[in-house]
């Protein structure tokens, strides 16, 4: 499957990252992040929301004591943090599991908390801290829809 890695310079470049695959999304896709906290996860949600739903990118916060923001736009985009969660039975005692292959594009923080509850087919974005504003940001393809997207992704950021 596809892997990009690319390093990010600042949060700006994080949240054009997001904006940039934001593009490429359609309904029913999952994308799976990971990384410590501050890490540049909620700066490339936010430029997720920014391309599927624009008039809400400025309201995109970590949604750490909410577990679940929802942004409306073309496509709905589902932000959930799992921080305070402990796996895939909080996340289906809730309910949040019926989003997840839905209407809308989901971004799950802190997903290494779910298992089973995976779909067959996501993209996961991984960051690690590289320098002080510096982020390395790898992105992977768990099958082949995330595949052609990252290829896509891959593509738009060689023009």
């Amino acid at each position: 499957m596809p892997v990009m890695e690319i390093i990010s310079n600042s949060p700006l470049e994080t949240e054009e990252l997001g904006a940039q695959l934001g593009s490429l999304l359609s309904a029913g896709t999952f994308v799976a992040l990971h990384g410590a906290l501050g890490g540049g996860k909620t700066c490339f949600t936010r430029g997720i929301v920014a391309s599927l739903a624009p008039q809400s990118a400025h309201l995109v916060a970590s949604p750490t004591y909410a577990i679940m923001n929802s942004y409306f736009g073309d496509t709905p985009v589902y932000h959930f943090d799992l921080y305070r969660l402990t796996g895939d039975n909080d996340v289906a005692e809730l309910g949040l599991d019926d989003y997840f292959h839905g209407d809308g594009v989901c971004v799950i923080e802190w997903s290494e908390r779910l298992f089973e509850l995976l779909p067959d087919d996501y993209i996961t974005v991984g960051f690690e801290y590289s320098g002080d504003n510096q982020r390395s940001i790898t992105l992977n393809a768990s099958g082949p829809i995330s595949g052609q997207t990252l290829k896509r992704l891959a593509a738009l950021r060689s023009c």
